[in-house]
Order: structure tokens, then C-alpha cells, then sequence
């Protein structure tokens, strides 16, 4: 981390818009949706007032997770062309006060929830946001190229803690969400790597296209898709799954897979020459990957009841 406040120029005082852009909205929303599919995909029911509050005290601490991750991040975000704008380089809200909001938040966040649902459910999110600040942004980010593979395991742990909300305990189902989010997550940010790559040159941040090139990126795209389509497939013949989680796995990860073969068979040449559209299609497809396999499960969810859901 590089000491930014000294070349900060503010115009006037932060707006609320600033401390909420601080939060990683666009994050904070997956995580929740990821949480509610985890809760609700549970084999006990939360009292809704229980639920809604336990939800809501697990969006506040992914938000201090960004917060924390802007005022670490302060210095590269600077340089990267798609987080120049966000609220510290572009001088709307200090390095300090990020870390100050991060911070509270966070003790804020885990107290309550341990309070709403149960200590588990605290401690994982406590973890969760240890995980991602210090082994993740601080250490792994600026460090190995396996950066986004270790660090993915923050951004994978929601289901889990709305697993833990409903049940207090831990089982095979929310890792197997789990896994889904951590196994996609490399293929989804090395897609975005690879039309992105002056960005993290420019950072200094080691990402796998910059530390082995593009070529060994297109490599392990194609690998850990491979293993995703298996766990996804897989997932369907467990309590969470179901037809309708089945055959939305198989016709999804038909098309992953074949975007990420038609990228592993890519040259330099090539793609620079459509400018990168076959591995900007891709990542646009990961969006829809990752929300249409947790929607399945919570179609899943919604027809167990009924005894509808499964095979």
C-alpha cells in the first residue's frame, strides 16, 4: 500500500454516495443473493424477521470488506483504468476515513449477526472479511499469480454463512455452493484478464496473464472450467439438486465449456484483431453462469416443500 492521502485533492465534502460506492454495491449484491440461496436452501426455516435482519447484517460486512479493500487498494486503483473513478483516487473520500467506515463496520456487522442467528454464523463472517483484507488484498493480491484462485474462497463463503444462519451447523451442500463460487472464480477474472491486461501491468499487480502470459491463461481457463462443469453437474444429484438445477447445469456448462475451448484455441493475433470479443463474451457469460446455477437451486428450494424438487 501506497500512502495516498498526501496527493489527494477534494473538492468538497463526501456525499453518502461516496461512502456507499466505498462498499462495492455490485459485490455486496451477489453476496447477499448467494446468502439468501444458501438460507433458503436449508433444510430448516428462518423466521423471516430473523432472516431479513441476519441478511442485512451480512451485506454491512461485505460492504466493510470493500471498504477496507479501497483504502488498501488505494494506490493501484489510482493506475487501473477501471477503478480510477471509484471514491479515494478520484478524491471524493480519504485513504483514512475508507479505513475508519471498514473497520466499524465490520465490528458492527459480525456482533450483530452473531446476535440475529447464531455465534457460527458470526465467527464465519468475521473469517470471511479477515480473509479477504489480509491473506487476499493485503498479501496474496500483490504477491502470486494464484491470487484470484486462493483469494476466490472469500467471495465463495456466503452460501455457507447462510447455510450456518438456518442451521447453525455446517454440510455437504453449502460447500458444494461453495465450490461453485471458488472454481469460478478464476476463469471469470482471467477472462476479464485477458482484455484487461494493461491494467495490471500498469498496477504491478501479478496477475497469471502477467506473470505467464495470456497463452498459459487461456491454459488454465479451459482446466478449471473443466472441474467447474463436474462440480456443477455433480451438485444437481445431491438434497439441493433437482431436474430443474440439472438440466439448467448441463446446458450451462455446455456453453462454458465451449467458450472457454474457443478461447484456449485463440491466438494473440486473433484477438487482438476483434478486440478480445470471443473472451469478452465469455466473461459476460460467467455473470449469468454463476446466477443462473444459485437461481436453479433456489427454484430447487421452492419445490422440495411442495415435493416437486429433486428426482
Amino acid at each position: 500500500m501506497t500512502d495516498v492521502t498526501t496527493t489527494q485533492t477534494f473538492e468538497g465534502e463526501p456525499q453518502l454516495g461516496d461512502y456507499y460506492a466505498l462498499l462495492k454495491p455490485r459485490v455486496m449484491q451477489l453476496v447477499v443473493f448467494t446468502a439468501v440461496v444458501g438460507m433458503l436452501a436449508a433444510p430448516v426455516a428462518v423466521n423471516p424477521i430473523i432472516g431479513f435482519a441476519s441478511i442485512l447484517f451480512l451485506a454491512i460486512g461485505a460492504g466493510a470488506s470493500g471498504a477496507l479493500n479501497m483504502w488498501w487498494d488505494a494506490d493501484i486503483d489510482a493506475v487501473m483504468k477501471r477503478t480510477v473513478n471509484r471514491p479515494i483516487p478520484a478524491g471524493k473520500v480519504t485513504a483514512q476515513a475508507a479505513m475508519y467506515l471498514g473497520v466499524a463496520l465490520s465490528g458492527l456487522s459480525v456482533m450483530m449477526l452473531s446476535l440475529s442467528a447464531n455465534l457460527l454464523a458470526g465467527l464465519m463472517l468475521a473469517f470471511t472479511i479477515f480473509f479477504y483484507v489480509v491473506p487476499y488484498t493485503m498479501w496474496l493480491k500483490r504477491s502470486t499469480p494464484q491470487n484470484i484462485v486462493i483469494g476466490g474462497a472469500a467471495g465463495a463463503f456466503p452460501p455457507v454463512i447462510g447455510w450456518t444462519i438456518a442451521t447453525g451447523s455446517f454440510a455437504l451442500e453449502p460447500w458444494l455452493m461453495f465450490a461453485l463460487i471458488f472454481i469460478w472464480t478464476p476463469p471469470h477474472f482471467w477472462a476479464l484478464a485477458l482484455f484487461m491486461r494493461n491494467d495490471y501491468d500498469e498496477a504491478k499487480v501479478p496477475m497469471l496473464t502477467v506473470t505467464h502470459g495470456r497463452r498459459a491463461t487461456r491454459n488454465h481457463i479451459l482446466g478449471y472450467t473443466v472441474l467447474l462443469a463436474v462440480i456443477a453437474v455433480a451438485t444437481a444429484f445431491t438434497a439441493i439438486g433437482g431436474w430443474v438445477y440439472l438440466t439448467t447445469a448441463l446446458v450451462l456448462n455446455a456453453l462454458f465449456l465451449k467458450g472457454a475451448y474457443d478461447i484456449w484455441q485463440r491466438d494473440e493475433d486473433t484477438s487482438e484483431a476483434d478486440n478480445f470479443a470471443v473472451e469478452r463474451k465469455f466473461f459476460r457469460l460467467s455473470l449469468w453462469y454463476l446466477f443462473a446455477h444459485f437461481v436453479a437451486i433456489l427454484i430447487e428450494a421452492g419445490l422440495h416443500p411442495l415435493g416437486m424438487g429433486g428426482f
